[in-house]
């Protein structure tokens, strides 16, 4: 399926809230916000609840943080909101932000309020309901965006406090390793492999840019006619790190079988021409030349780092639908990406990329 239409039910009853409360401050806060309004939620997030609230003049989304008790450092929304308020206006696509509120007697939980914007989004380029030339056009898209954002100067629009510059790799490393420690439900050897692995083998040359966290396709909203992306969305990982820590996450599918990737389609044993899509080395030189950059160094180490921070945060996704506050109703079939994901990265850094 290549494309996934937003589907929208009645607020999940570990979200539910009392949304009149909500409207009276969104009419005080927001500029032409007028009722009767309509709450729906979106299904398919998988950390923060996301809703959609409909006015007789507009469309508005709401994300906020899920209740209950959560990982230290998680659904920090108020960084969502950050971010994408500093990005508008540089040439990275985001939605418009319109209003945060940090007050949990509103709806329970802090929250913000952003634009609707009408488009697609896209889990899978294979999919044969989209032209070669439309999949590769797309795609193309999705590179120059992730380096349109990898070379935004993140201290001229005020983020030079947005994370810390130096040692993001290490410091990933350590954080997801507590993360997933908190999370796990059974002991993964792959997973115990890798995480030792990164620690040994970790880059010399460090650098920093914006990184998004969770870059990829699914994440992208795409022009509803058009092949060219007009909004990342989910930016609760972002912070100041290794651009290329993100840009292998983006390319993880390369190194993963058709049908199984933790979070996107993989492209082992595709003809990839045939499908209009680029090449692993041919994304890379466009990244390159889009950002300036004459190389790419390390790959293999970031991509098994991308493979276990997917690994870690998937089964942080099955811990939250354990406990009943997951945002998504599949939650639970994310251990088994979990596993899968930290497999496919012990066997790429095994095997040398």
């Amino acid at each position: 399926m290549s494309e996934t239409k937003p589907v929208l039910v009645e607020p999940l009853p570990a979200h539910r809230f009392d949304p009149e409360p909500l409207f009276e401050h969104l009419a005080r806060h927001v500029e032409g916000f007028a009722g009767p309004a309509r709450l729906r939620q979106f299904q398919g997030g998988q950390s923060n609840p996301t809703f959609l609230i409909e006015t007789p003049a507009r469309a508005y989304v709401l994300r906020k943080k899920p209740p209950g008790k959560l990982l230290p450092s998680a659904h920090q929304i108020d960084r969502e909101y950050r971010i994408q308020q500093a990005l508008w206006g540089t040439g990275v696509p985001v939605a418009r932000m319109y209003h945060y509120c940090a007050d949990p007697a509103v709806i329970g939980t802090e929250f913000y309020v952003m634009e609707y914007l009408d488009g697609r989004v896209l889990q899978n380029l294979l999919a044969p309901g989209l032209a070669p030339a439309e999949r590769g056009a797309i795609q193309r898209s999705l590179i120059e965006t992730i380096a349109a954002l990898h070379s935004v100067d993140y201290k001229a629009i005020g983020l030079a406090d947005f994370g810390r510059p130096e040692a993001y790799v290490a410091r990933q490393i350590e954080r997801w390793t507590k993360q997933y420690e908190a999370s796990k439900s059974e002991d993964l050897p792959d997973m115990d492999r890798l995480i030792a692995w990164l620690r040994e083998n970790r880059p010399a040359h460090d650098e920093t840019a914006i990184a998004h966290g969770d870059f990829r396709l699914g994440n992208a909203m795409i022009h509803p006619a058009e092949p060219r992306v007009i909004a990342v969305l989910d930016w609760e990982l972002s912070t100041l790190g290794h651009p290329l820590a993100d840009l292998a996450y983006c390319c993880m599918a390369y190194h993963m079988p058709p049908g199984t990737g933790p979070a996107q389609e993989g492209y082992i044993g595709v003809d990839l021409g045939a499908q209009g899509l680029m090449s692993e080395a041919e994304v890379l030189a466009l990244y390159c030349a889009r950002t300036g950059r004459a190389d790419i160094p390390d790959w293999t180490f970031f991509l098994g780092f991308s493979m276990f921070r997917s690994a870690a945060i998937v089964e942080g996704v099955y811990a939250r639908a354990l406990a009943g506050n997951a945002a998504d109703a599949n939650a639970h079939r994310m251990h088994e990406r979990a596993k899968l994901a930290s497999a496919l990265g012990w066997r790429v850094v095994s095997a040398g990329g």
